[in-house]
């Protein structure tokens, strides 16, 4: 057992995550700052968010859910990047042990 959600390294990866992200979109046209900037940046962070967020339930019903929301975040995030590729904002190709 974890004594804490930052010992737990599924969300030690996704605050990686969350930071390669961040470092990825640092220099996205001003334009983007509230659209495309900021959704991928939450979506991303909302990954280790659900996952301390599952740690820190009683219930294992309440845990499964927030895990599954984390699961969620990912898959939004990978969409987010594949976006960020299509439209040319991304041209670093951008892979986690997380995706795999």
């Amino acid at each position: 057992m974890f004594k804490t959600f930052k010992d737990m390294p599924i969300w030690q990866e996704a605050m990686a995550v969350a930071e390669n992200i961040f470092k990825l979109t640092e220099n996205l046209p001003t334009k983007e700052d509230y659209g495309f900037t900021s959704q991928i940046r939450r979506a991303a962070l909302s990954i280790s968010a659900n996952i301390a967020e599952a740690y820190g339930r009683n219930h294992t019903l309440d845990k499964i859910n927030f895990y599954y929301f984390g699961r969620g975040s990912i898959t939004e995030t990978q969409s987010q990047l594949e976006y960020g590729r299509r439209a040319r904002y991304l041209i670093t190709s951008f892979k986690s042990k997380i995706e795999k």
